[in-house]
Order: structure tokens, then sequence, then C-alpha cells
């Protein structure tokens, strides 16, 4: 049964990257409340969730494994270094922006546009291999994963569209869509070592803090603290009642 709820999953989430510039809601200015909703959601995930489940992995992983002790004790690292990662892949599309926008084209070059939508490529890959291979109490863990990682993409397709104008249109939405069914199916035909399963998660939670973050402070964005907080709120209260 949990393949068919994650085939169903995984085909929304293609939706979602093909569909989101539709969306209209998204375009109201000032910045649409939606997306600190959104933030809040992503945030209370991973905090709710997934840093509780590195912890057990942790756990469980400590002096089990010969030769790689320092992992074992160390998978937050792991998050940090997705986090870092996102950071410096988001400077340095905001700098090649800048340079573009001085001469008069407003997007990041293409060499930088194929570094990130590549490294979000990953990113989705991993999502899509997790939906299926994560670890859910019942389907309705699956579904709030689906729900809290849906309205993420939401928030990373508006950035990406932002920093890449039609060439994420063109190419880059295209691109994540057949990522997420790339790693679905690696999920559908590979079981990962739960060690690797561990160094995914804690990869994703540092890069959906970061990608959250970069959205949420930054001054411009004119982002909303209490629709973030709404979210953040809410949904925790959800996951701690499911």
């Amino acid at each position: 049964m949990g393949i068919w709820f994650s085939l169903i999953f995984a085909i929304g989430f293609v939706i979602i990257h093909l569909l989101s510039k539709q969306m209209k809601f998204l375009r109201v200015d000032p910045r649409s409340k939606f997306l600190s909703i959104a933030g809040g959601i992503s945030v209370a995930y991973v905090f709710m969730h997934l840093l509780p489940e590195l912890g057990e992995y942790q756990q469980e992983f400590e002096g089990a494994i010969e030769g790689l002790e320092f992992l074992e004790s160390h998978i937050y690292i792991i998050a940090l270094l997705g986090l870092v990662i996102f950071y410096g892949l988001e400077q340095l599309a905001k700098k090649s922006r800048k340079r573009g926008a001085e001469k008069g084209t407003d997007k990041a070059s293409s060499g930088v546009f194929w570094l990130h939508i590549s490294s979000f490529a990953l990113y989705n890959a991993i999502i899509g291999y997790l939906l299926l291979r994560g670890e859910y109490q019942s389907e309705w863990g699956m579904l709030l994963y689906f729900f809290a990682m849906g309205i993420h993409f939401i928030t990373n397709d508006k950035a990406l569209r932002s920093a890449h104008k039609d060439d994420y249109d063109r190419y880059g939405r295209w691109l994540l869509a057949v990522a997420i069914t790339i790693g679905w199916f690696v999920g559908v035909f590979t079981e990962l070592n739960i060690l690797v399963i561990s160094v995914l998660t804690a990869f994703l939670a540092g890069g959906v803090i970061l990608n959250v973050m970069k959205e949420e402070l930054p001054e411009e964005r004119e982002s909303s603290f209490p629709a973030f907080f709404s979210g953040m709120l809410g949904y925790t209260v959800l996951l701690l009642f499911l």
C-alpha cells in the first residue's frame, strides 16, 4: 500500500513544480503571506520530525559501525554541511544575478544556473527517495512529509524563478520534476543502508533550514512573522497529535 501512496505523492510533487508558475496568489505585492506560512510549516517539520529522527539514528549507530565512529557521533555535521552548501549556492547566485543586472539581464549566468539547478536536483532526488524509504509510522506520516515538502517546493520554485527567470521555466522546473521521479524510482528498486538514509535525512534537514531562512530573514523579502509563526505553530500541533 505504501508504494502506491508514495507514487501519488511523487506525482503531486511533479505537478507542484510544473504548475507553481500559475499560482497567482504568489504574485501579490507585498510578498504573499502564504510563503511565510509555508516557511513556518517547513521549519516545524524539520525541528519536530527530521532532527529528532537524526537523534535516533545517532543513538543507533554509536559504536555499531567500525571505522565510521566519527560520522556515527556527528551526524548533525551533515545537516550543517547541507546548510553551508546551500548558503554558498545562494550567495553565488545572488552575486551572479547582480552582475547580470549590471549588464541588463537581471538573472544569474548560465554556468551558475546549471550549478544551482544541479544542486537542487540532488536535493529533490533525496526528497523523492525519502518519500518512499523514509521512516514513517503510517501513511499519515508520509502525508505530513508530502505536505511539508510540497509547500516548501512552492517557495523554492518562486526563489529559483526569481534568480534565473525564463531559464528556470524552460529547463529548471523540468529537471527538478525529473529528479524527484528518479529519486522515487531509486527508492522502489533500491533499499540503501540505514546509515546512508540518515546522511540523506541530515543533508535534507540542513538544506530545508537554509532555504526557508534565506526567504524569511532578509528585510527586503517583506516576510510576515505572524504568518510564519502561525504556520509553524499550527503544523507543530498537528505533528504532536498525529
